[in-house]
Order: C-alpha cells, then sequence, then structure tokens
C-alpha cells in the first residue's frame, strides 16, 4: 500500500501538476499571492481523495499551479490543523507530497499574534526558529542537530527584503495547539521562553518538510497584538482582515523569494 503522502503526490500530477521549483503553504487571509501567479491549474481539496479537508474561515481549501516571478509554483491556498482533530500524520501529508514532487524549497506561511509590544499588526516576521507546544510531532529519520529552518531559504528572503525595500522583522515562533486563543498568562510564560509570535500551524510542517529532505522557510504576518497586549478581545475576523491589509508587501516578499527560485538559489 502507498503511503498517502506519496499518493496525495500522485493525484496532483494527474491534475495537471508538473514541475516545482518552489512550494508555498498559505495561511489565513495570506491567500492573495495566488492573484499574481500565471495560473495552469486550480485543484480544491475536495478533488483529491488523499487531502484532509480544512473548514477554517479565510483557508480556501485549493491548491493552485502555475508560474510565480519565472518559477514553476505550487500554491497551498489553507492547511487543515491538530486542532480540528486531524492526526499530525494528515496534517504534514501536503508538505510531504511537496517533497515527492520534487520541490528545492518549501516557505509555510501564517497569520501569528504579536509577542512583541511593539510589533504593529501587518508587520511581516521572518521565522528563526519555533517552539513547538502543540505536544506532537510527525515522524521524521532526521538527526534533531539543529532546526528546520534553512540558512539558504533565509538567505534568499533576506535579499528579497532588501532588493524590494520591504521591511521585516526575525524571530522565534511558538506553536501552541488551540483552537482558542491563549490567555495574558500564557503569553507572558511564551514571552519568557523567547518567542516573538504564536499562532496554531506551521511547527509540524517545517519538522515534516525537512525530515523529507525540503529546505524550509517560513513567515509570520503579525495579525493581533497576543492577549494581554491587545486592548479588547480578539477574534478571527480580524486576523484575517489584517492578513489582507498586509497583503501587497507579503506577496512582494514572496514573489522576490520565488524570483530567487528561478534563478536556482
Amino acid at each position: 500500500m502507498k503511503d498517502l503522502s506519496a499518493r496525495l503526490a500522485e493525484e496532483l500530477r494527474s491534475a495537471g501538476v508538473a514541475e516545482v521549483a518552489w512550494a508555498v503553504v498559505l495561511g489565513s487571509g495570506l491567500s492573495g499571492l495566488t492573484e499574481r501567479m500565471q495560473v495552469r491549474a486550480r485543484i480544491p481539496f475536495t478533488a483529491l481523495p488523499s487531502m484532509p479537508g480544512s473548514k477554517v474561515p479565510g483557508h480556501a481549501g485549493e491548491f493552485v499551479y502555475g508560474t510565480l516571478g519565472g518559477a514553476a509554483t505550487l500554491a497551498q491556498s489553507g492547511r487543515v490543523h491538530l486542532y480540528e482533530g486531524w492526526p499530525v500524520e494528515s496534517v504534514v501529508r501536503s508538505v510531504r507530497a511537496f517533497a515527492c514532487l520534487g520541490a528545492k524549497s518549501l516557505l509555510l506561511t501564517n497569520a501569528a499574534g504579536g509577542i512583541r509590544a511593539d510589533w504593529a499588526p501587518g508587520t511581516l516576521m521572518v521565522v528563526l526558529d519555533h517552539l513547538n507546544l502543540q505536544w506532537r510531532k510527525p515522524r521524521t529519520s532526521e538527526r534533531a542537530d539543529r532546526g528546520p529552518y534553512s540558512a539558504g531559504v533565509l538567505d534568499a528572503l533576506r535579499a528579497a527584503a532588501g532588493a524590494r525595500s520591504i521591511p521585516h522583522e526575525e524571530g522565534i515562533y511558538a506553536g501552541m495547539l488551540g483552537p482558542g486563543y491563549e490567555t495574558p498568562a500564557e503569553i507572558r510564560m511564551l514571552h519568557s521562553l523567547g518567542a516573538d509570535a504564536v499562532g496554531m500551524s506551521t511547527v509540524c510542517e517545517a519538522t515534516a518538510a525537512w525530515g523529507a529532505g525540503l529546505p524550509v522557510g517560513a513567515v509570520s504576518c503579525i495579525t493581533n497584538p497576543a492577549a494581554g497586549i491587545a486592548r479588547g478581545p480578539l477574534n478571527h475576523e480580524e486576523v484575517v482582515e489584517a492578513g489582507r491589509r498586509a497583503g501587497a508587501r507579503f506577496c512582494d516578499l514572496l514573489e522576490g523569494y520565488a524570483r530567487a527560485a528561478s534563478e536556482g538559489c
């Protein structure tokens, strides 16, 4: 019996996906990148028997294949989460499929709460490392001798930001299980552990992709101040809207990365 990630890769090929220079997972409110692509195929999750489906608002639930910045690009618009009840091996199935398709690198994106009080909503944070506080970890045969985030991908993101004069921060992402937002006490704890942003995704995907041999990078869009820093209650609609407002700078950064990918960086 075939591994489900390999089967998903075959289903994507049958749906029109060919060469993949790089892949990207687009988080809440960040699907606008696909509007800049020269699209060859749109593939709903529901058209792929091996792909679990998300019900989270702001997640389109489709793969978009085409070119961006001259690079063959496979964008996953939306993701499934542990808090929806999916086991970790289902959550990471698609990123392992990207490795089966021969992608040369992977960018993970997310909407995140800002733990740094001086970071306004709309701040872009390039992830240097993460704290996995979801208490789940995918199977991987790789030695845990370093974090999963690739120095080469990090350098390419920095170069793309510099070339386009895109302001950004760099920091540590804390992955929590969810589905609820954190309490002020939990945010104080995360701050003491060195986290700069917090969300409910990314960490398992990054670990699985690294284990599959994919160079990995990640970008968080700070969509709201975290609990205890925010002045009012948090809600998902505001997260999605803040992601959309930051969309132009976010898309500029990823398009710049795509150009680096097209040049083999």
